[in-house]
């Protein structure tokens, strides 16, 4: 059926359909967009990481998983997307390693992806630098016996009690260790990574949700990379950390991404909602969400 008012009109009156205006070819959608960049992201990948077909069905996978991410902007999703292939990232929640996040931005008015390197990430660049020995991470419980000190001779120590005598957590450390006998720590208690998280635009949504230990030990370990050396990787994974990307070309992979002011709008499908309607899509991927127009956004999410 016609969605225009004049091509209603005059069906009714000749019984049959008016003949369309002409309309600007439609872009493609975020599904359609993933299958056609595979040659780059192969020509981004790492010579260690899995193939192009991985990465472009784990995308697709978080397209249909996570609400909002398939109505974002072409140019943020790419340049995430890029993003991760170039670092040899998994861009999927299962893995840990990277996350696709959903925000409004409030300039533009339009979905934007946020790229979250999650923990796993993290550590899987660390273990790339030449001088790496050792990373440990470790949440700290009230029942554990626990103390450390800084200075000319820091000393950490930390015995963990089992069972249900653990308690609640009460700090998060990561330590480091090189190869060239160096080692380093940094230790956080909760307040300090509830001041961390509170700074995030996904404080309230996706890893901080979902995986709050996991992202409490992040916030560690990415406090602890300010005092080792870091490889190339490793920098740049930390300089697009929550940013969006808008350019996947190479160059924009040197380029830090942007920390835009907007608001990570929060899942509605468990309260009811539905993804909107796909159309246009390859058969394989039948069922997918459409990524041509952004939803409705409520006022208060604005």
């Amino acid at each position: 059926m016609s969605t225009n008012l004049a091509e209603r009109v005059a069906t009714k009156r000749t019984g049959r359909s008016a003949a369309p205006a002409h309309r600007p070819a439609q872009q493609p959608t975020l599904v359609q967009f993933v299958q056609r960049m595979r040659p780059e992201i192969e020509r981004a990948l790492p010579a260690h990481a899995g193939g192009a077909d991985r990465i472009a069905r784990i995308a697709l996978t978080e397209l249909r998983r996570v609400e909002h991410l398939a109505e974002c902007t072409q140019e943020s999703f790419a340049g995430a997307l890029m993003t991760c292939s170039a670092l040899g990232l998994e861009p999927g929640g299962v893995s840990g390693e990277a996350y696709l996040l959903p925000f409004w931005n409030k300039k533009i008015r339009a979905y934007e992806v946020q790229l979250v390197v999650g923990y796993q990430g993290m550590i899987r660049l660390f273990w790339q630098h030449p001088l790496a020995a050792g990373l440990d991470t470790h949440t700290v419980f009230e029942g554990d016996e626990f103390a450390y000190e800084y200075g000319l001779a820091p000393v950490l120590k930390h015995k963990p009690t089992r069972g249900s005598a653990k308690g609640a957590p009460t700090h998060y450390y990561a330590v480091a260790r090189l190869a060239n006998g160096g080692n380093a720590f940094v230790v956080l208690d909760v307040d300090d990574v509830e001041a961390i998280r509170k700074r995030s635009k996904a404080k309230d949504f996706g890893p901080w949700s979902t995986d709050y230990d996991a992202m409490a030990r992040k916030t560690c370990v990415r406090q602890l990379f300010k005092l080792l050396p870091k490889s190339a990787e490793l920098a740049r994974a930390v300089a697009h950390d929550e940013t969006v990307r808008r350019d996947p070309s190479p160059e924009g992979f040197d380029t830090p991404g942007d920390y835009i002011e907007g608001e990570v709008v929060k899942p509605t499908t468990a309260q009811g909602g539905k993804q909107p309607a796909v159309e246009d899509v390859p058969a394989e991927f039948a069922g997918w969400p459409e990524a041509a127009e952004p939803a409705a956004v409520p006022d208060g999410a604005r």
